[in-house]
């Protein structure tokens, strides 16, 4: 997975690139606070690490986009760990 950021401080806009793969998928549900509701992509890279969180209906608008142009991706594999 590669992150591609730009970030305005003092002396302009920064661009940073970074890269990493996927190590963890939190999903925070809150029943009582739906709106609170979140999913989270944690991911670790050699010298970088982070946490993108997102809404549920940031997921919804990323899967509406994503769902019509699955079939161009060829010989995907879904791996399931299991926790010990």
């Amino acid at each position: 997975m590669k992150f591609k950021v730009k970030k305005q401080n003092s002396d302009g806009v920064v661009r940073l690139e970074t890269s990493g793969s996927i190590r963890e998928v939190l999903i925070n549900e809150d029943f009582l606070h739906l709106k609170d509701a979140s999913v989270a992509v944690c991911f670790r890279g050699k010298d970088s690490s982070g946490i993108v969180e997102f809404t549920p209906e940031e997921i919804e608008d990323l899967y509406k986009e994503i769902a019509p142009k699955l079939h161009l991706l060829k010989n995907v594999k879904l791996f399931k760990y299991k926790k010990d």
